[in-house]
């Protein structure tokens, strides 16, 4: 028993050693920055702009490499499964929570596979309307969908999307029933909400705004827990008294499971910096997202607050990927 006590000491002893040895020698080769989806997209956006200031901080070269496909999920799994060294981050987004659960087999575990590392940005989405509904207001449109079950068309970029998923929560928390029409991407859909085609739905808050003021579109509320200084006459759901209705996209970093702590910590400490930088902040901006770091505390948080709250929705209303 002394001898495995022994043992046992000297195995603990050469884990904190090494993990000590690693964080200080920390990063003595390139890094690479895995985003799920394909060039162009916010995360995209982000990833890019945040990974040549990191290799200045770091002086190693920092890489971004695409792995579009199953929306999110294969990134996101080479990344869960990738040596959790530090050398090998994910840049994601709240839609990974959602992904992971609408498909039916899914090889990781978005709360337990990943270390949080800092948020990166938030990105609000705001409830519109086509003039041609004469619907103005969201009391206005609470009660069309009580008088006439289903007689409100909704669109979406696709099932799943977090337009898509944005309004199945404000259709659970108020009971209404409206009739879903999802799109095969952005365009098709803003288009025919433009057009008339579909009633209602969910736009990005920096692309609503200026349809709003052009009086192409009504703006009926934000999903934030406070208004968008965008958009600062627009009441958010909850003053209008519908609670619970918060749907900002937010999107973060994240490194493998087991990641060492100083090393994490120090990903998080250059990222945060690099995204307080007034020409980030202005470059996210004018890409519709608010930099925002956070703690890597806050980031765990808010992933164990938001994963059961969007698999609630999921299940509830049997929604599965195409």
């Amino acid at each position: 028993m002394k001898h495995f006590s022994v043992k046992l000491f000297t195995g603990l002893a050469w884990l904190v050693a090494s993990l000590g040895l690693h964080a200080q020698t920390w990063p003595a080769q390139p890094i690479k920055i895995i985003v799920p989806f394909t060039a162009g997209t916010g995360m995209d956006t982000i990833a890019r702009a945040v990974g040549p200031r990191l290799s200045e901080r770091l002086g190693q070269p920092v890489t971004v490499q695409n792995m579009p496909g199953a929306s999110g999920n294969i990134g996101a799994d080479a990344v869960a499964k990738a040596n959790p060294d530090g050398y090998t981050v994910l840049m994601g987004a709240n839609t990974m929570l959602m992904a992971s659960q609408l498909y039916k087999s899914v090889p990781f575990d978005p709360v337990k596979d990943f270390s949080s590392v800092s948020l990166a940005a938030w990105g609000t989405l705001m409830l519109v309307s086509n003039p041609k509904t004469n619907l103005k207001t969201l009391p206005e449109l609470v009660a069309a969908a009580r008088a006439k079950p289903g007689a409100i068309t909704f669109g979406s970029p696709g099932v799943g999307t977090p337009h898509h998923m944005a309004m199945e929560l404000f259709k659970a928390r108020t009971g209404l029933f409206m009739l879903h029409v999802p799109y095969r991407g952005t365009a098709g859909y803003t288009q025919d909400l433009l057009g008339g085609e579909i009633m209602v739905g969910f736009l990005p808050v920096h692309i609503a705004q200026g349809l709003v003021k052009a009086g192409k579109l009504n703006a009926l509320a934000v999903g934030s827990l406070k208004r968008h200084p965008v958009s600062p006459d627009v009441a958010t759901f909850g003053e209008l008294g519908v609670k619970d209705v918060e749907v900002d996209l937010w999107y973060a970093f994240f490194s493998p499971a087991k990641t060492p702590a100083p090393v994490v910590n120090r990903l998080n400490t250059e990222i945060a910096a690099i995204l307080r930088l007034p020409e980030v902040r202005d470059l996210l901006g004018r890409a519709g997202m608010d930099a925002a770091a956070s703690t890597t505390d806050e980031l765990t948080t808010l992933v164990a607050k938001d994963y059961p709250r969007w698999g609630a929705v999921i299940r509830r209303n049997g929604i599965q990927a195409e």
